[in-house]
């Protein structure tokens, strides 16, 4: 897949074009890629996606508490992962925000980018305010010659996909449900840093402590993960989200014990796939009721990971 960061003329043949953020990008824009591939090859064409860098409301609203699924970098990789030719990711400015609707389709998609389709989600709009829909794409689209495809929302377990949709999976820890909408296990990478060194010398159970790279940060508990190494290894895990109450710890930590792994990984970058939430983080009477507790934990874990399925993104 090629990539374009910024806005140049391209000369591909019959560019068919969908736009959006594609946080995530999840299920639901898979299948807007997969429309997008069938229609390309239909007309011996060029499937294309135009995605932003920033996301818009953290350039236009930077108050707003948004929190993105994916990092820009990844999101490039699970589009080309899908099977797109193209993507075109334009650095959104507040130069770029007063483009006119019509002016970006006229400036942008028709005379630079030559388009021949585009094809939009249910609820996209664009330009200056906003202010271009779904009807004016199909009014412009008799003036400047392409064709326009509007897709229904798509549905999974009677809930709109949407990143949305996604994000508060998340937040509310409910890890199976966002792994459905994703298709794929939703995953931090985070650097290993030096602990507190209690899971040794205290507990019996090693951790790897580590800073999340990621916006999102699934809601304080204990997790099943599998965990990916640099050297593309993935092993069995439990991680560990919260405060250590036990301890009386009062700043987040987070840290993964893996299963059957005595290697230092100090400095390290980890990828940690979160398959299923255990339970709560919660406090205990002592270090070695906490001990026991852990033992369960991972006996929970290895029945979730006899059941699991779930792909993961191992691109680093």
């Amino acid at each position: 897949m090629q990539v374009i960061r910024n806005i140049e003329k391209i000369d591909y043949p019959n560019p068919v074009i969908t736009i959006g953020n594609f946080d995530g990008v999840h299920m639901g824009h898979q299948k807007i890629f997969d429309f997008v591939k069938r229609k390309a090859k239909e007309i011996k064409g060029t499937s294309v996606v135009i995605t932003f860098n920033p996301h818009p409301i953290k350039v236009l609203y930077k108050e707003h508490p948004l929190k993105l699924i994916t990092t820009n970098e990844d999101k490039i990789k699970l589009i080309e992962k899908c099977g797109i030719d193209i993507t075109i990711c334009i650095p959104f400015t507040l130069e770029f925000a007063q483009i006119e609707a019509e002016d970006f389709i006229k400036n942008i998609l028709v005379e630079k980018f030559h388009v021949k389709w585009i094809v939009v989600g249910y609820d996209y709009r664009f330009g200056k305010a906003r202010k271009g829909d779904k009807e004016l794409l199909k009014k412009l689209s008799e003036k400047y010659g392409f064709r326009v495809t509007v897709l229904k929302a798509y549905r999974k377990k009677g809930k709109i996909l949407s990143s949305t949709a996604v994000r508060n999976a998340l937040f509310e820890g409910n890890i199976k449900e966002a792994n459905q909408f994703l298709g794929r296990a939703y995953h931090i990478d985070g650097e290993v840093i030096k602990g507190m060194g209690r899971g040794s010398s205290i507990l019996g159970y090693p951790t790897a402590n580590f800073v999340p790279k990621q916006e999102i940060v699934p809601k304080i508990g204990v997790y099943a993960v599998k965990v990916t190494t640099p050297d593309l290894k993935t092993y069995r895990g439990v991680a560990n989200i919260g405060k250590n109450p036990t301890f009386g710890d009062i700043d987040m930590s987070y840290e993964v014990h893996i299963l059957n792994f005595r290697e230092n990984l100090l400095g390290k970058t980890l990828r940690i796939h979160f398959i299923d939430r255990i339970r709560d983080e919660k406090k205990f009477n002592s270090p070695e009721e906490l001990k026991g507790n852990i033992a369960k934990d991972i006996e929970e874990a290895k029945r979730i990971f006899k059941k699991d399925r779930t792909k993961l993104f191992l691109d680093f």
